[in-house]
């Protein structure tokens, strides 16, 4: 089942997240708490999931940003795309795409950005199949207080 994170989420997509660049479970319990609650109430902030036998087996986080250009459409954002490696090359994460692009669509979103840290050339072609292109943005990050 794809669908959009419930409150009682917070523990396995936190479980599911140890496996995205090995993201250890948080120390503070309470602090991640405090961050789901901003997300929760965040009407732009979308966390999706496909769930499987109650588990969090994948999930990618959209975000629409209002926006001042292209006739005052907002843009979207994609971050924290993960499968649980259980469950890797079953659509999983392609599903939850197609559903952050349909969130996107209805918020009447002009485009929707993603970036990956991966080199590979076989994530970097399941990007374009979900119908990204790495050909029209050049992306720069900026590490902060690292």
């Amino acid at each position: 089942m794809i669908r959009e994170a419930r409150r009682n989420d917070l523990y396995g997509l936190l479980k599911l997240y140890t496996q995205l660049h090995k993201n250890p479970m948080p120390d503070d319990y309470t602090a991640a708490q405090r961050v789901w609650e901003q997300i929760f109430a965040d009407d732009n902030h979308h966390i999706i999931v496909a769930e499987e036998n109650g588990m969090l087996i994948a999930s990618c986080v959209m975000v629409v940003i209002p926006n001042l250009t292209n006739n005052q459409r907002p843009y979207a954002l994609i971050e924290n795309v993960i499968t649980d490696a259980a469950f890797r090359r079953r659509g999983y994460a392609s599903a939850c795409l197609d559903f952050a692009r349909d969130i996107a669509e209805a918020a009447g979103c002009y485009k929707l950005m993603l970036m990956t840290g991966s080199k590979s050339e076989g994530t970097l072609r399941f990007y374009e199949r979900a119908g990204y292109n790495r050909k029209d943005k050049t992306a720069f990050i900026q590490w902060l207080n690292k």
